[in-house]
């Protein structure tokens, strides 16, 4: 176990324990932290709730290097995530990693590439992706029952007296001494620059860009990730972000209030927009089709067993079907167990079976939701718009995108569908008046055939 401070503690180590206890063929045998109390508090848990001793090591790589590791998990902060991964793969563990899967987007390839070359099982932890209801409003969208999918929307809002973050404790027992401080910032590693002891970076290091994407990778990534996982897209075309700090002047770094728009090559945008510091009236998570759309209901991101989403049907002046309803779609994880206890059940069954693909979020899904997100923080930061190619190239923004969906217009193209779809036509083509046929331009006075 890398990292079991405070959600590597509360999620990582009680699951672990738990699972033991209840028969699961596991055996934590160390831990690692660069804070003594961290070590020591996960010690002390996994001897009274586990009845086991393990070793603790402040640097995990000195954990690979003694212990003999078929996996490990890490929840450390966002900066220390890559680099982690790769060292445990190296290692020839399986990972199970907490999201956001990487820091920046070029980790997120490097990450994507080790993987693939390793064998390996890797889960990231957006644990709400161990739900079956992304797979089946997948295998509605692929039938056709929404036609031509035209966007996505999604959200995550807060609100607390306190701030966004600042729910995260700081502490007398932090101080340098039982800190390895040069180690967390990860100055020998180039992950970040020296800078002087500070308990408030410390505890609370979302609220800064050398370690975290704030908002945008704590959050976003949960959201962004089960939407990719529905529709069954991946990298967007182009990424634009906005927001600002507009409440919250205590010494952050990162936006309290930010808004994505994501357009995708196959046709489709997708919005997330959300404040840190206003709760009560939030948007609806929606995917929308020309003739319908999915409707998720807000447990579908919680902790389940349970999940559900409805189907809204357009009228049928549109869809040409007066038949069609509204439908409810509910599911429940196996066992009915709530999606943390899922997730890690998942990505032991894939451990087990030696199955990479098995896991509900494995690193390509993760990395297309890291890119997308990191690419809407460079927008904020530095005030572009980011074109991807189809093989995943960044470049700035350009003209090339409003004049590639324009030619189709003119050229009266075919939409483009998700990946995976499997329904001709259907949903996809528009019925245009009986006046259309007067359209055209004329030459000589005479309108061209």
């Amino acid at each position: 176990m890398i990292g079991p401070g405070r959600r590597g503690f509360g999620v990582h180590v009680r699951i672990l324990a738990e699972l033991a206890r209840q028969g699961a063929n596991i055996e934590v045998v160390a831990v690692s932290d660069v804070y003594e109390v961290h070590r020591e508090r996960a010690k002390h848990y996994l001897a009274t709730h586990a009845g086991v001793d393990p070793a603790a090591y402040r640097d995990y790589r000195e954990m690979l290097a003694k212990e003999r590791l078929d996996v490990a998990c890490i929840a450390t902060p966002d900066h220390w995530h890559a680099r982690q991964v790769l060292d445990c793969l190296a290692a020839g563990a399986d990972v199970y990693c907490e999201k956001p899967m990487t820091h920046t987007n070029d980790e997120a390839v490097a990450v994507v590439k080790a993987w693939k070359e390793s064998g390996r099982v890797v889960q990231v932890g957006v644990q709400a992706t161990s739900s079956p209801i992304w797979n089946m409003a997948r295998e509605l969208i692929d039938g056709g029952k929404l036609g031509k999918v035209v966007q996505w929307q999604t959200e995550y809002f807060r609100n607390s007296a306190m701030g966004m973050t600042r729910h995260n404790p700081i502490t007398a027992e932090m101080t340098p001494q039982s800190i390895d401080w040069p180690l967390w910032l990860g100055v020998d590693d180039g992950l970040a620059p020296l800078v002087p002891f500070d308990r408030e970076v410390y505890a609370q290091w979302r609220c800064y860009w050398p370690y975290s994407c704030g908002m945008f990778g704590d959050l976003f990534v949960h959201r962004v990730t089960a939407m990719l996982k529905a529709t069954g897209l991946r990298y967007p075309g182009r990424v634009v972000g906005g927001g600002g700090i507009f409440l919250e002047y205590d010494d952050r770094e990162v936006p309290d209030v930010a808004s994505i728009v994501a357009d995708f090559h196959e046709g489709v945008q997708g919005v997330v927009s959300s404040t840190m510091v206003s709760n009560e009236v939030t948007l609806p998570h929606v995917i929308r089709g020309h003739f319908g759309s999915i409707a998720f209901d807000d447990s579908g991101y919680g902790n389940g067993p349970e999940a559900a989403f409805e189907f809204i049907p357009e009228r049928p002046q549109v869809t040409g079907d007066r038949k069609s309803r509204r439908e409810q779609f509910t599911a429940s994880t196996a066992h009915g167990l709530d999606f943390e206890r899922a997730h890690f059940v998942n990505f032991f069954d894939a451990v087990r079976a030696g199955k990479p693909a098995l896991v509900n979020n494995d690193p390509e899904l993760a990395a297309a939701a890291v890119v997308l997100v990191n690419l809407a923080v460079r927008s904020y930061r530095e005030g572009k718009v980011f074109h991807l190619d189809h093989e995943g190239r960044v470049s700035d923004g350009n003209a090339s995108w409003a004049d590639a969906w324009e030619r189709m217009s003119k050229e009266r193209s075919k939409p483009r569908h998700v990946p995976g779809w499997k329904a001709g036509d259907a949903g996809s083509l528009l019925q245009p008046p009986e006046y259309q046929k007067l359209a055209g331009p004329w030459e000589d006075g005479t309108r061209k055939p």
